[in-house]
């Protein structure tokens, strides 16, 4: 049985290691298996839900497992810690989108996704690579207009500067609801230079308490 303040259960847990680096989102379930095999070190943020179990053939009492927003487990990611700086994160368009805000970047209008597309700002044909810097989201109407033209050639111009997400971000990209803990926390960990740092930084000026970075198709 599964009761808390959140009533969706769909809403994920973010996980860190034991010195507080954003590692990956989780579901309630693997939330209740690390608390359950002890590997939960500390756990901060908003309690999430109360997950019940059985009662006790010993005292009677019945267990359960308070499951928190933000949850730190045993152990350091040692690689990762070495190697943040450098870390790429995987490009696909999912990402892309969010990491844009679903703002087609030459003509700064927002649309669903299914309207979006991929543009090479310096084309594929012309040497360009499938890298995060030479990537922009682009409107359908705007990516078919400058065709196989840098935005020069096409006198197009770019309203933002295409950037490679940190792992911090990347993080942020990859939830589908942000709780507004969540992504104080995460922002800790986002470098202050960021066009996402500014972006989040107003929503919670706004004083929202949920950030919806899902897709609107």
């Amino acid at each position: 049985m599964l009761a808390g303040v959140v009533s969706d259960i769909s809403q994920q847990v973010l996980r860190t290691d034991v010195a507080g680096m954003p590692l990956e989102w989780i579901d309630y379930r693997e939330a209740v298996r690390l608390y359950h095999a002890e590997q939960v070190a500390y756990d901060c943020g908003t309690l999430l839900y109360t997950v019940f179990g059985g009662y006790s053939s010993f005292d009677g009492n019945r267990s359960k497992i308070d499951v928190n927003s933000i949850i730190a487990t045993h152990g350091t990611s040692k690689s990762l810690s070495r190697n943040r700086d450098k870390y790429v994160p995987p490009l696909n368009n999912r990402t892309l989108f969010k990491r844009d805000a679903n703002l087609c970047l030459y003509c700064a209008m927002r649309y669903p996704t299914r309207d979006l597309t991929r543009d090479h700002i310096t084309p594929i044909s012309r040497g360009g690579r499938d890298v995060w810097n030479n990537v922009a989201t682009a409107c359908r109407r705007c990516n078919n207009y400058k065709g196989g033209r840098t935005p020069e050639q096409a006198a197009m111009q770019l309203i933002a500067v295409p950037f490679t997400p940190t792992y911090a971000e990347y993080i942020y990209l990859k939830g589908r609801r942000v709780l507004a803990d969540q992504m104080q926390y995460l922002l800790a960990h986002i470098p202050r230079s960021s066009p996402l740092h500014a972006r989040l930084t107003d929503h919670l000026a706004d004083g929202a308490e949920i950030i919806e970075v899902h897709f609107h198709e």
